[in-house]
């Protein structure tokens, strides 16, 4: 099999049951910054300070091509079984939060992201995490979204920053606050 195609070579690209739509459209932004996003989760994954977290990282990408699938769908047209996320995706990442927050600080200001590259690593991922929250809340306007969407996007990018805050503190490095200039 081939890889390329030659069907997408004027702008458009097909969604999962045969609805063809410009490759500049809000819900193909969607998925391509959700792609990007698990990406940079892998990214992430593969620092030597997240090799306990390798499974649930692994776990996270599973859920975001999820989310893909379900945003590349035309639900009027596909016969495709698209798998789905559930109240309990949502949930193990609150309950990770909550352990990894019994291990960290406070928090009493705002962080500038780095301090390293790994947590670097993570906070790009964060902040791509937000972009892809931003378009599928933008096209939720237009378009029916599975409900959970939105909800996973919003607590995985809440992840993300406090995974880059206990990364910090697992490798010794400095957590640096914003101070604004007065």
């Amino acid at each position: 099999m081939k890889i390329y195609t030659k069907t997408g070579d004027k702008g458009l690209t097909s969604l999962i049951g045969g609805t063809r739509v410009s490759k500049a459209s809000l819900r193909i932004e969607c998925y391509g910054t959700v792609d990007e996003l698990n990406s940079y989760i892998g990214l992430v994954r593969d620092q030597p300070v997240n090799t306990a977290r390798r499974d649930l990282l692994k776990e996270v990408q599973d859920r975001l091509f999820t989310i893909g699938a379900t945003l590349a769908s035309d639900p009027e047209k596909s016969r495709m079984k698209v798998p789905d996320l559930h109240a309990q995706d949502v949930t193990l990442l609150e309950e990770q939060m909550d352990r990894m927050n019994e291990q960290l600080p406070e928090l009493r200001a705002f962080i500038l992201p780095g301090g390293h590259q790994a947590v670097s690593f993570a906070h790009v991922a964060r902040c791509v995490c937000r972009r892809a929250e931003r378009l599928v809340v933008a096209l939720q306007e237009d378009v029916p979204v599975a409900e959970l969407v939105p909800i996973y996007l919003n607590r995985l990018s809440d992840y993300l920053f406090v995974l880059s805050r206990l990364m910090t503190v697992e490798l010794g490095a400095e957590e640096v606050t914003w101070q604004p200039r007065t």
